[in-house]
């Protein structure tokens, strides 16, 4: 379909196919800034809270997620956007909040430079506790609609958050009540040292991207640590190992699969997409088909974990130019395979403690999809690795994380016993 990006009906078939597979949650990513030789995906594609707010009347129990950036926008603009599709979709809303690697994007908000990596970082863990204080407003129970009494709330149930900060400074309260599920989720893909300590303090699940499965063991166990030093419990962050399954009856089958995807990328194209995260790096100007010169400190602040990981696959490898372009723009992951194949490796990794679970991308859509669906997930639903119906309504609820209690309710709680057992003492 040429039009995929901006076709709401696609959309909608791709959402109600991952509900019917009772998979968590779908995912709308978002990019700031655009130019000639940018991605076709990005050029022309709908705006992701727009989107999912769609989604949420045409979805029931699927969770929606979408990017949103910490670095272009304000907090309680953002905290009235997610806290509405949490609403809407009776608490199914979950927030990718990134800082924006690209560097042009400043250019597109009236600003002469794009902040660095430090600094958007150092911002976002403000924008979070400030948009996650809005999100407690109104504690669950405030909200009285007595018609008799007339009493609409309990004003002592409302509260100000009055934050002021580095960077925010924000009143309240939101004008809008908690859902459901309490609170949107937080997710974070940053994989920088400052990026994993975003998620461990802040965030509910962490999207990320490995080759090996030793890789992915070790960030698993590099974020879980950094969540218990901060105070949290490991299972409080959730860790989301994207992969891309091409699918086969045969691995033979699957193989020719994967290379007849890789070879209809034109090598142009793929020279532009690994100059993107190189700050659009003209890498035309290297040989093809020759080992690539070493990069030194080439790179790019917005994907600097991205940017080392690819000079360190070159050199590891002693690829071409060509074949690093081709790699990077349409990766062969160890995810391809037979059906059985490819459980058998999800249960590995989900076994051996690498993954929570996973984000499941295609590199052909519908087709991937509906293949993963229709015959990889009843394998897994076989082994008792996966759901057959969802157990809760909530995002939160089918990602079996606890409702975060509102902080108002809580400290009244914890006040009330300190009394009581005072009281106690006293008798």
């Amino acid at each position: 379909m040429a039009d995929a990006s901006v076709n709401f009906e696609f959309y909608k078939q791709l959402v109600q196919k991952a509900e019917a597979g009772k998979l968590d949650l779908v995912f709308v990513a978002d990019g700031l800034y655009i130019n000639e030789i940018s991605h076709p995906n990005f050029l022309n594609r709908f705006e992701p809270v727009a989107i999912l707010s769609a989604l949420a009347g045409v979805s029931s129990h699927i969770g929606l997620v979408g990017t949103l950036s910490t670095s272009y926008s304000e907090p309680y603009t953002v905290a009235r956007q997610f806290a509405t599709i949490d609403m809407i979709s009776g608490g199914r809303a979950g927030w990718n909040a990134v800082t924006s690697p690209l560097e042009g994007s400043a250019l597109n908000y009236s600003k002469t430079e794009h902040p660095s990596h430090e600094l958007r970082y150092r911002v976002a863990e403000e924008y979070l506790q400030v948009t996650k204080g809005l999100w407690d407003s109104w504690e669950d129970d405030a909200f009285i609609r007595d018609k008799e009494s007339g009493r609409f709330i309990d004003p002592s149930k409302m509260h100000r958050l009055n934050h002021k900060g580095e960077f925010y400074s924000v009143q309240g309260p939101l004008n809008i009540a908690r859902s459901k599920q309490g609170q949107p989720l937080i997710f974070q893909a940053g994989s920088s040292v400052a990026g994993k300590n975003l998620a461990a303090k802040e965030a509910d699940a962490v999207f990320t991207g490995h080759e090996t499965i030793e890789e992915a063991k070790s960030f698993y166990r590099d974020v879980k640590s950094r969540a218990v030093k901060f105070g949290r419990s490991a299972g409080d962050v959730l860790i989301f190992p994207g992969i891309n399954p091409i699918i086969g009856f045969t691995e033979a089958e699957a193989v020719a699969k994967y290379e007849q995807i890789a070879n209809l990328v034109d090598i142009d194209v793929a020279l532009h997409y690994l100059g993107r995260f190189f700050n659009h790096f003209n890498f035309k100007q290297f040989p093809l088909d020759e080992p690539l010169p070493d990069l030194g400190e080439l790179g790019s602040e917005g994907f600097k974990s991205t940017s080392d990981r690819i000079k360190k696959m070159a050199k590891d490898e002693n690829l071409t130019l060509r074949q690093l372009a081709l790699r990077v723009t349409s990766p062969r992951s160890g995810f391809t395979g037979t059906p059985v194949q490819i459980a058998d490796t999800i249960q590995r990794w989900f076994e051996e403690g690498a993954a929570d679970g996973f984000m499941i991308g295609s590199a052909v859509l519908p087709t991937g999809l509906n293949e993963f669906v229709d015959h990889v997930v009843p394998i897994l639903q076989e082994r008792g690795l996966f759901r057959t119906d969802y157990e809760h309504h909530t995002l939160r609820g089918n990602l079996g994380l606890p409702f975060p209690p509102n902080r108002y309710t809580l400290t009244r709680a914890k006040q009330e016993a300190t009394y009581a057992a005072a009281d106690a003492v006293g008798k």
